[in-house]
């Protein structure tokens, strides 16, 4: 097992800043939960940088609970309303995502809003290049990897309720404005190409306006992959979930083939003999996606949207410094992850000179 996999697979006893009381959680499930009964354990997940996650275990089966970490919180984050919302969508219209059971808005239950959905079982890969595995399930994974990010960019948003879930129009300028500002909220040290960045991002926006569902972190560490078959069976984290832009969705996913060693995360595939290991290399996976998504001519401005997830990226990371600094982070990785925020800015503005900067 490689030492990402060890570090974020499986559970934990529940860390002290995220502990409760189980029995109010317990009569809770009792009159919510359809066929639960106790008694109930609960463990903590050792994956999760935002919202924490926790394995509720009973005689009626597991399931799995996200809630908003206590304490001093970025406004519009850790959104597990918003989250319970769009896997209630997406199960309903057979998008492979866990079943939903109940939000639960009373903080008093646990202290902080919480939800609860099903737990499955499957496989998690956290090194991108799937160690044990043969080249054709290799294959065969990140196609159908391709594939579920694509059904989810073809759904009509209004025939399956989620027409209101976000703004349509001006996506990136909002979502430029949105990271600038949770950065700057999160600071904690000056870092120059974040300010070119912040500074370039808004004027070099490509005129589309296309709008889809998008998860906002679809990687392969969020997805559950069949116990022995190559498919996907469930895709979980949808905190950063809303309607926008789907070519910055793609991107963002498509960074796997961009990212090298930075101390976050599995190394990429930068650099990586793919045609070896069975995977896809970054155009093949653009015009798979392409085709599942009718988009003809391949993604125009693919150096901006680079930047952008880079910058959005780095960003993201920077809050969770702040919540390093606040005491409230979930992952006891956190700190790792805050010193890639000044990487990552590089590599965005790099890409950003790449397209005129």
């Amino acid at each position: 097992m490689s030492e990402r996999q060890e570090q974020f697979s499986g559970t934990r006893d529940v860390l002290e800043i995220h502990r409760f009381d189980p029995e109010p959680l317990q009569e809770y499930m009792l009159s919510h939960v359809e066929g639960f009964h106790g008694p109930l354990t609960v463990r903590q997940f050792r994956g999760g940088q935002s919202n924490p996650t926790y394995l509720l275990e009973s005689p009626s089966g597991k399931y799995v609970m996200r809630r908003k970490p206590p304490g001093k919180l970025l406004k519009s984050a850790h959104a597990v309303d918003r989250e319970f919302r769009v896997i209630s969508a997406l199960y309903a219209a057979d998008f492979p995502v866990p079943r939903p059971f109940v939000l639960c808005k009373d903080e008093e239950i646990v202290g902080t809003m919480f939800f609860i959905m099903e737990f499955v079982e499957g496989r998690i890969f956290w090194d991108l290049d799937l160690p044990g595995v043969a080249p054709d399930e290799r294959r065969a994974i990140y196609d159908n990897s391709n594939q579920t990010i694509a059904n989810l960019h073809n759904f009509d948003v209004g025939k399956i309720g989620l027409a209101e879930y976000g703004q349509s129009g001006n996506y990136f300028a909002r979502q430029i404005s949105r990271w600038t500002k949770q950065y700057a909220a999160s600071e904690t040290a000056k870092i120059e190409e974040m300010d070119r960045l912040i500074e370039w991002l808004p004027a070099n926006i490509p005129d589309d306006e296309s709008a889809a569902v998008v998860h906002g972190d679809f990687r392969l560490d969020n997805m559950i992959i069949h116990p022995t078959e190559p498919r996907v069976i469930s895709v979980l984290d949808w905190e950063l979930s809303t309607i926008g832009h789907p070519l910055g969705d793609f991107t963002y996913h498509l960074m796997s083939w961009q990212m090298p060693e930075i101390g976050i995360g599995s190394t990429g595939l930068a650099g990586k003999d793919l045609a070896t290991l069975g995977i896809p290399s970054a155009d093949e996976y653009v015009e798979m996606y392409c085709t599942r998504t009718g988009r003809v001519g391949g993604i125009a401005h693919r150096d901006f949207y680079s930047a952008y997830n880079f910058f959005r990226l780095a960003a993201i990371l920077q809050g969770i410094a702040g919540r390093v600094r606040d005491g409230t982070a979930a992952n006891v990785h956190a700190e790792r992850a805050a010193q890639a925020v000044a990487p990552l800015a590089k590599l965005g503005w790099n890409f950003a000179e790449r397209a005129g900067g």
